[in-house]
């Protein structure tokens, strides 16, 4: 990991920091739940506008039309041009 410091000592670095939102997501053939991972201080919204022609998911699990389980995957990249819509799950009370 590349860690740079400026002259009154704040940290830089390349690594970006994101918190997990479980969601759901449409594509054009399946729906898909799993955890989206956005950066701190932003939203899904913003994840989605991003100019990446992916976005990943973890801990994904893909349903067929017929609503049954088609796969399983710790990781899950999605053609950002077939999603129709992302349906974030809330926030339970007492959760981050």
């Amino acid at each position: 990991m590349l860690t740079q410091y400026d002259e009154k000592g704040k940290i830089f670095t390349e690594v970006v920091s994101k918190i997990p939102v479980r969601a759901t997501i449409q594509t054009i053939k399946h729906q898909i739940r799993g955890m989206v991972h956005v950066r701190r201080e932003e939203r899904i919204k913003d994840e989605l506008n991003r100019g990446e022609g992916f976005i990943a998911l973890t801990d994904a699990t893909v349903f067929n039309e017929d609503g049954t389980v088609m796969r399983n995957a710790p990781f899950l990249a999605v053609k950002r041009e077939h999603i129709i819509w992302v349906l974030p799950e809330p926030v339970e009370e007492g959760g981050e």
